[in-house]
């Protein structure tokens, strides 16, 4: 019998706060599987801003897909895509957005991305020991522009770890994006050629079911620091 399963027999994974024989939290595991069934979400950090993409997936036709969102508004310099449980990234999102304005009035200054994504995965982190709670099924995407050190992306996961990359894509076919990016990804890339390379790897993974509509993303300019949605014309014109 295989491990992973002699330890649920075991009951290991009813509570995320119980250590299995061999040191693994078995409940943060199934998390973190959870996240990798979720829509695919991509972030590039290019010579002139930051971006973030992701696959609405709209199931049901009747559906409007402005109604479905993939991408939110931190603050004016700080954007987010979560893939997962969106229930889970919507909490925390509305969390990093009450975060950024506290420090707005607190210190009459934008907050910087790193402070915000530690805020956020602090939090990740405390339920993954708290008992009767369990782990955010979800990863996000954080992006922004800090007023020193520039564009910035960030992943925080389900365990509450955090890292700084330059391309990262998560959520289903996230290895297949990765890929792809290992290989066109440039950081010499302006916020159009990102978008455009965001859309190629989107339309290989996605095949048959890839569609425009099914598209949610925004952009933030070193030099203006304002988050901005993604238009479906400028997607259009970016679509080759």
């Amino acid at each position: 019998m295989q491990p992973a399963m002699q330890h649920q027999m075991m009951g290991y994974d009813r509570t995320s706060a119980m250590f299995s024989p061999d040191g693994r939290l078995l409940q943060v595991e199934y998390a973190k599987k959870t996240v990798r069934q979720g829509t695919s979400a991509i972030g590039l950090v290019c010579k002139d801003g930051v971006i973030l993409v992701a696959d609405r997936r709209i199931l049901d036709k009747l559906i409007v897909a402005k109604s479905v969102e993939k991408v939110f508004q931190i603050d004016e310099h700080i954007g987010a895509s979560a893939s997962g449980l969106l229930m889970d990234g919507r909490v925390l999102i509305e969390r990093a957005q009450v975060i950024a304005q506290q420090h707005r009035v607190s210190y009459d200054q934008q907050i910087d991305v790193h402070s915000l994504v530690r805020d956020i995965s602090d939090m990740k982190q405390w339920f993954t020991q708290v008992g009767g709670a369990r782990p955010f099924g979800v990863s996000i995407l954080f992006a922004g522009i800090d007023l020193d050190d520039g564009p910035k992306l960030y992943v925080t996961d389900p365990t509450g770890s955090y890292w700084e990359y330059k391309a990262l894509a998560v959520g289903e076919n996230e290895t297949e994006i990765k890929s792809i990016l290992e290989k066109e990804y440039k950081e010499t890339m302006n916020i159009d050629e990102g978008i455009s390379l965001t859309i190629r790897a989107l339309k290989k993974v996605l095949g048959k079911e890839f569609d425009l509509s099914r598209v949610d993303g925004c952009y933030i300019k070193t030099d203006q620091k304002k988050f901005t949605k993604i238009e479906k014309d400028h997607l259009k014109r970016l679509n080759k």
